[in-house]
Parts: C-alpha cells; sequence; structure tokens
C-alpha cells in the first residue's frame, strides 16, 4: 500500500496497485504546475486510489482539453491528474508521496521545451515529445 499527502497534511491519498510508466516531463505546463525544471510521474489504474482525508479540499483545473490537474487548496500541492480519454487511469506527481513508489522513472520527456537553465545530466533516454506508444 502506497501512501501520500500534500505539504500542509490535509489531503490524504492511498494506491494498492502498482504504479507503471514512471518519467520525468519537461513540459512547460509540468514546469509551471510544480514551479520546478520537470515534473516526475507515474501512472496508476483509477480503482487503485482513494482519498484518505481532504478529497472536498482539492481544486480541478484543466490545464488543456481534457487534463484535469487536481491540487490542494490550502497549501497549493499538486496531487493527482484525471483524463477525459482514459478515465480508468490517473497520473500521479511522485513528489507527494510519503512511501518509496516501486518505480523510478526510465526516460525524460518533452526535452524540447526543457527549461533553459537546466541540464539532463543522467543517462535515461530523451524524447523531445512523448514517445510513440
Amino acid at each position: 500500500m502506497l501512501k501520500g499527502s500534500c505539504l500542509c497534511g490535509s489531503v490524504r491519498y492511498e494506491i494498492d496497485g502498482p504504479l507503471d510508466a514512471a518519467l520525468h516531463c519537461h513540459c512547460s505546463m509540468c514546469r509551471k504546475a510544480h514551479g520546478a525544471a520537470f515534473r516526475s510521474r507515474a501512472g496508476i489504474r483509477a480503482k487503485d486510489f482513494r482519498w484518505v482525508s481532504g478529497e472536498g479540499l482539492i481544486t480541478w483545473f484543466e490545464s488543456s482539453p481534457g487534463n484535469h490537474r487536481g491540487f490542494c487548496s490550502r497549501c497549493g500541492s499538486p496531487l493527482l491528474s484525471r483524463f477525459d480519454f482514459r478515465p480508468d487511469r490517473y497520473g500521479l506527481p511522485l513528489g507527494c508521496l510519503d512511501t518509496d513508489p516501486g518505480v523510478r522513472p526510465a526516460m525524460h520527456v518533452f526535452v524540447g521545451s526543457k527549461a533553459p537553465w537546466f541540464e539532463i545530466t543522467d543517462a535515461l533516454p530523451r524524447f523531445q515529445e512523448f514517445p510513440p506508444r
């Protein structure tokens, strides 16, 4: 069982299932939403995720058509992404996990729009956009 929470601790969640597709996203939306050089995230099945407390504090923002980013309305922590085109899957920012996710990011995506002040120094594969599926 994985556990996660926001910065202020008002919102808590649990995941009872595997994470997959872990990556570092360098797109401008992820950079701005996280205030960082990139967002580390993984995919999860929606049925494996549950809010433990504070669900009513989640504010949703549609950052692009069909992509909804949820964050704590008290502290601003980014907690989850939902997708209209794939309601059975969520995107999970790894930074709010309180336990080891058991996966590690396997690639960098959208490096074509990465922050100019950040240099990628690891040997993970890099993709200008999202890799072909």
